[in-house]
C-alpha cells in the first residue's frame, strides 16, 4: 500500500479509538461524554471517505478497517448507550440470569442487526447513490442524541426514558437497517441545488433546529431523515 493510501486508513481509526471512549465513558458513568464521543467518531467518519475519494487511494483493506470500526462505533457504542438507559428506566421489569439483569441486554440487538447492515452494504453494488435500509451511522446519531436530549431538559438521571419505549426504538432501529426501503445519501455530483432539493432543505431544516433546540432537535431531524427518505428516495436515483 502507498502513503497516500494510509491516510484514510488512519482517519478510519480515529473512529475506532471514538467508539471504544464511548464505551469507556459509560461505563464510567459518564452517558453524555459516550454520546459526544458517537458524534466524534460520525466525524471521522465521514472524512476518511472524504479523503479517500480525494486522494483516489480507496482499497479493499480499507473498505474492510472502515467497516470494523463502524461496526464498534455505530453498532456496539449505541447499543451500550441504550442499554445504560434502559437499565435506568422507571418501568425496567425485573429478571435476573446470572447476576445481571437481562432485560437491558436486549438493546445489544442494535449490535447484532448494524454488523449485518454492514455487511449487506459491503456486497451490494446498488447502494451508491442511496441505501437501503437505514445507514448504520445515523441509528447511531439518533441513539447518541437520547442522553444529549435527556441531559438538556434535567432527566437523564430519573429513568424518564421508559424502558418499553427504549426497547421500540431498538427494535425499530433493528428492523429499518435491513429493510429493503431507499434512504437518500449525502453523497452530490455537485453543490447545486437542482437535483439536491431534498438533501438542502433537510440540511437546512437540521441546521436551523439544531440551533434554535440544540440537542432535543436531533431526534426530531432524524424522524424527518426517516420521512424525506420514504417519499423522495426513490425519486432521487
Amino acid at each position: 500500500m502507498s502513503f497516500k493510501q494510509h491516510i484514510p486508513n488512519a482517519i478510519t481509526c480515529g473512529n475506532l479509538v471514538s467508539g471504544c471512549l464511548s464505551i469507556l465513558f459509560l461505563t464510567q458513568g459518564m452517558p453524555v461524554k459516550a454520546a459526544i464521543m458517537i458524534f466524534v467518531a460520525g466525524l471521522f467518519d465521514f472524512f476518511d471517505g472524504f479523503a479517500a475519494r480525494l486522494l483516489h487511494a480507496k482499497s479493499p483493506i480499507g473498505a474492510d478497517l472502515d467497516s470494523l470500526s463502524d461496526v464498534v462505533s455505530f453498532g456496539v457504542a449505541p447499543g451500550f448507550i441504550l442499554c445504560y438507559l434502559m437499565d435506568r428506566a422507571f418501568d425496567l421489569p425485573a429478571l435476573e440470569l446470572l447476576d445481571i439483569d437481562v432485560m437491558p441486554c436486549l438493546a445489544f440487538v442494535l449490535p447484532v442487526f448494524a454488523a449485518i447492515r454492514l455487511a449487506k452494504f459491503n456486497n451490494d453494488d446498488t447502494q451508491t447513490t442511496s441505501f437501503r435500509g437505514i445507514p448504520a451511522p445515523g441509528m447511531a446519531l439518533f441513539i447518541a442524541s437520547l442522553p444529549l436530549a435527556l441531559s438538556q431538559v434535567g432527566h437523564l438521571t430519573d429513568g424518564s426514558m421508559g424502558y418499553w419505549a427504549c426497547l421500540g426504538i431498538a427494535l425499530i432501529f433493528s428492523f429499518m437497517m435491513v429493510c429493503r426501503l431507499r434512504f437518500f445519501s449525502f453523497k452530490m455530483k455537485s453543490a447545486k441545488w437542482k437535483g439536491n432539493e431534498v438533501r438542502w432543505i433537510f440540511l437546512i431544516v437540521a441546521v436551523v433546529s439544531f440551533v434554535i433546540f440544540r440537542w432535543l432537535a436531533l431526534p426530531f431531524v432524524m424522524i424527518l431523515y426517516v420521512l424525506l427518505s420514504i417519499f423522495f428516495a426513490e425519486r432521487m436515483e
